[in-house]
């Protein structure tokens, strides 16, 4: 008599957080669109994102070309000019508007990969941190330990044990997003721990995971996508900060820290060189930074009303 009962019960905690995630959803996009600056910074991102990804394209001309004769042109805007390269060309010759676009591709690439790896490493240790209160102390200490570096003292220790190179950027970055994303999902989860429905999910006999999979994490998942959402713009500025001290993508690769920090020796009569590709770096990391803080205020618990 009693086995029934607990089965629809079970059913009916499993199917509530699914209807209510979407409402929640339908909630945050009507605010979203009546946040002027988040409007903007997402439709800027989707048209740097598809424009990253259709650079085979869009491209002009390739960009590992070197034109000598056309070294240190300026862009379309200023004198001495010439009309097959919009944004001018670099010491090289080669095309800026071409690398800008490439450049972008493996700057998102490396930024997002390294913010999807580090956070779900980060959110898995903060919720079983959370869920589990003897395993709290042991990783919450490693946090701390991780936290106590610099971000950037990571490129230079992995740097120094793999070399330099796309792939040991893309770890440090990935290291670097671990720590603040566990902690924040640490914060979260054990918020919803005290709440009334992890108490009945365990008296109906729930297992762990599936109370973890089924109800912390998805209660949890506004607060790690929006910190997500933030870090990601971090984590693009920390990967072009590496790269522009020589531990990142290495030339001739396209990437905006490298493209920024070769044109610095042009910055006194060629500064375009090096600024173009640093402000598409200013754009991205304040789009990223104006879209989490907007989400951070719509999806606050104590600004929802």
């Amino acid at each position: 008599m009693n086995a029934t009962p607990t089965t629809m019960s079970a059913s009916a905690l499993e199917d509530e957080a699914p209807s209510a995630g979407m409402s929640l959803r339908r909630s945050t996009l009507q605010k979203l669109k009546r946040d002027k600056g988040a409007v903007i910074s997402a439709s800027l991102l989707a048209i740097v994102i598809l424009a990253a990804l259709l650079a085979p394209v869009l491209s002009p001309h390739d960009p590992y070309d070197n034109n000598l004769r056309n070294m240190l042109k300026p862009p379309v805007w200023a004198p001495g000019a010439v009309a097959d390269h919009l944004l001018g060309t670099d010491g090289l010759g080669r095309d800026i508007l071409t690398r800008l676009l490439y450049g972008t591709r493996t700057t998102l690439v490396m930024g997002i990969s390294a913010v999807l790896a580090g956070g779900t490493i980060g959110a898995f240790l903060g919720l079983i941190a959370a869920y589990y209160k003897w395993l709290e102390g042991p990783i919450m200490r490693i946090v701390d330990i991780l936290l106590s570096f610099p971000s950037i003292l990571f490129g230079l220790a992995i740097a120094a044990v793999l070399g330099s190179g796309i792939f040991s950027i893309a770890i440090a970055l990935t290291v670097s997003a671990i720590p603040n994303i566990a902690r924040i999902t640490r914060g979260a989860a054990v918020v919803q721990m005290q709440m009334e429905y992890i108490t009945a999910s365990r008296a109906i006999g729930m297992s762990d995971a599936r109370i973890i999979w089924i109800h912390l994490l998805p209660n949890s998942a506004s607060t790690i996508f929006v910190y997500l959402t933030l870090q990601l713009g971090q984590i693009i500025l920390l990967g072009a900060a590496l790269s522009f001290i020589g531990l990142g993508a290495q030339p001739p690769t396209a990437e905006l820290g490298t493209m920024a920090s070769e044109g610095r020796n042009f910055l006194f009569f060629a500064p375009h060189v090096s600024t173009i590709p640093s402000l598409a770096i200013l754009v991205i990391v304040l789009c990223f930074n104006v879209l989490g803080d907007a989400l951070r205020d719509v999806l606050d618990p104590r600004l929802r009303q």
